[in-house]
């Protein structure tokens, strides 16, 4: 049977247990089902299970990390007959140790990420792998004391750089919510004869590139970037791209794509060049599918940009 897991992810303080002590005190929410809440921190607040609807919210506190064991959570979920399970993330807790350790029934329907909005961009400063693990699966993130002079358009930027699908929402210290209003358009214009691919809209184009490649279908861009020409690959292809990261240096990764040349022998391995291309989707033996193969129209040496390394902010 598969047991819905409601996840709620964040640091210490950030609103957590406020928010899931109301939700479990919700009776559209709370019917009576049979619920695990796991606690993985615990913070200044606490909960109060007597103003949970009835006797059917039972709490179990993992401290420690290494208690994250397949095992242990089969043994909570049966030990209470919980057919759904809410989890109180530890939010120096990096996310994969709970998918790793998730039984094959569970199945995650909801996740939420908190922040304090008086700390949320110092957080992402000092410690911006956390804040990505966390912000890269949430379908929303709530900002609570929200500030009036809290900078939304950093908050928006971060966001968006890591999630693009998430909702954000701010709550005053007042209680007042709204939800984040500002629009995305893309630092570059898809309707030019030539799209013009800056090296600061590099990450944000190779991220739209692999999620809507049909806007892209046919088109024609302009770009810098490092060329590729040995190793395994096909006949009459090269790869273009730059070294990107998404949250620290850590997860460094080259972004790169397929380019169809007919005088590659002439390029310099791992140089940089300025390239005008157009895009097809087919097939290519460097992907093993389809995807986006660049027909080149012009290329040249150039030198490489004062910040090399593509990122999202």
């Amino acid at each position: 049977m598969e047991i819905p897991v409601y996840l709620f992810t964040g640091f210490l303080e950030s609103g957590k247990t406020k928010f899931i002590q109301e939700t479990l005190e919700d009776r559209r929410f709370n019917k009576g089902e049979r619920t695990l809440l796991l606690v993985c921190e615990e913070g200044e607040e606490e909960y109060e299970p007597s103003r949970f609807s009835g006797k059917n919210v039972f709490i179990e506190i993992l401290e420690d990390q290494d208690a994250l064991q397949e095992e242990t959570l089969k043994a909570m979920v049966k030990k209470y007959r919980a057919v759904r399970v809410l989890i109180e993330y530890n939010g120096m807790w990096l996310l994969d140790a709970l998918y790793n350790a998730m039984p094959e029934e569970w199945a995650i329907y909801q996740e939420f990420m908190f922040a304090d909005g008086r700390t949320l961009l110092n957080y992402n400063a000092n410690m911006r792998q956390l804040v990505v693990d966390k912000l890269q699966s949430c379908e929303m993130l709530v900002v609570n004391r929200a500030l009036a002079n809290l900078d939304r358009e950093a908050v928006h930027k971060l966001v968006r750089g890591v999630n693009r699908g998430a909702d954000i929402l701010y709550e005053s210290p007042d209680g007042q919510v709204e939800y984040d209003a500002i629009e995305d358009p893309p630092p570059y214009d898809i309707n030019a004869p030539v799209v013009e691919i800056s090296d600061e809209a590099y990450a944000w184009w190779y991220r739209d590139l692999s999620e809507e490649f049909d806007q892209f279908q046919g088109k024609t861009v302009h770009l810098r970037a490092i060329a590729v020409t040995q190793g395994k690959l096909p006949e009459g292809t090269f790869v273009f791209g730059r070294q990107l990261m998404t949250c620290c240096v850590e997860d460094i990764r080259f972004a790169g794509l397929a380019a169809k040349y007919d005088r590659i022998a002439e390029l310099e391995n791992e140089k940089w060049y300025e390239i005008t291309a157009k895009v097809e989707n087919r097939f290519s033996k460097l992907y093993g599918k389809r995807g986006p193969v660049f027909h080149v129209e012009q290329i040249a040496p150039t030198v490489a940009p004062e910040q090399p390394v593509a990122t999202f902010y």
